[in-house]
C-alpha cells in the first residue's frame, strides 16, 4: 500500500482525496500540529513516503482576490520540492491553479492549454507560477513533479448558478479519479507534467489533455 503525505491535509481538497479513494495509506500534515514553513518539521515527516501532495496554502492573505502575497506560501512551496529530493520521495503532486493564467479574456480558437507562456490573473496566480517553475528546476534534479491548475471546487460539490464560473467546475470524482491517475502511473514523462483539473462542463475553454489516459466523468 502506498504511503501518502498529504500537507494542507484538512482544506477541500485533501478531504476530497481521502474521502474519495481507499487503498492508499494517508498521511496528514497540517496546522496547527505540523508546519510546512518548518524545513525540518516536513522533512522527517517525508521519509519513508511514496508521494506527497501539497496543498498547503495561506489563502486568508493570499489568494485571487486580495491582491496581496504571502512569501510564506512559497516558502512551502521550496520546503516540499527540496525536502523531496533529501528525502528520497520520488514523486510530488502541486496545487497549482487556473488563476496562473488568466482566461478572463479568452476567445480562442481552441481551448486554453499549459503549453503557452502564462500570464497570471493576480499576485496569488504569480505565486502558483513560481511553483510551477520551480518544479521544472527539481524536476531536472529526478524528481517527479506535476502541477494540477485546479479548478472550481467546493465543499458542497455543487456546479456554480453562474455560467462564467459553472465552466470551471470541479466535481469531487473527477478531481479523486485525476489524483488516483497520477499516483498509479508508471512515470511523469521528463519527470514534469503541468495541466488543468476541469470536469466537462459545457462552454469549457480549458483543455485537460494530459499523459495518465485521465478524462473527466462529470459535467454542467
Amino acid at each position: 500500500m502506498k504511503k501518502i503525505l498529504i500537507t494542507g491535509s484538512n482544506g477541500t481538497i485533501g478531504k476530497i482525496i481521502k474521502k474519495n479513494l481507499i487503498n492508499y495509506k494517508f498521511y496528514d500534515f497540517d496546522l496547527p500540529k505540523y508546519d510546512a514553513r518548518n524545513y525540518n518539521d516536513i522533512l522527517r515527516a517525508m521519509k519513508g513516503m511514496d508521494l506527497v501532495i501539497h496543498l498547503g496554502w495561506d489563502t486568508k492573505v493570499e489568494n485571487w482576490k486580495s491582491r496581496k502575497i504571502n512569501p510564506d506560501n512559497s516558502l512551502m512551496t521550496f520546503n516540499i520540492y527540496n525536502a523531496a529530493i533529501e528525502a528520497g520521495v520520488p514523486r510530488v503532486i502541486m496545487a497549482s491553479s487556473v488563476h496562473a493564467d488568466d482566461y478572463s479574456k479568452w476567445k480562442g480558437p481552441g481551448l486554453m492549454n499549459c503549453n503557452t507562456v502564462p500570464i497570471p490573473d493576480s499576485p496569488y496566480g504569480a505565486s502558483k507560477i513560481f511553483m510551477e517553475a520551480l518544479g521544472r528546476y527539481y524536476a531536472n534534479l529526478g524528481l517527479e513533479v506535476v502541477c494540477i491548475r485546479f479548478m472550481g471546487l467546493n465543499s458542497d460539490n455543487n456546479s456554480f448558478k453562474e455560467v462564467e464560473e459553472s465552466r470551471k467546475w470541479f466535481s469531487h470524482k473527477d478531481c479523486a479519479r485525476l489524483i488516483k491517475s497520477i499516483i498509479n502511473a508508471p512515470r511523469v514523462p521528463n519527470n514534469f507534467v503541468v495541466m488543468y483539473g476541469v470536469s466537462n462542463n459545457t462552454g469549457r475553454i480549458h483543455d485537460f489533455v494530459n499523459p495518465f489516459g485521465w478524462a473527466p466523468r462529470d459535467g454542467k
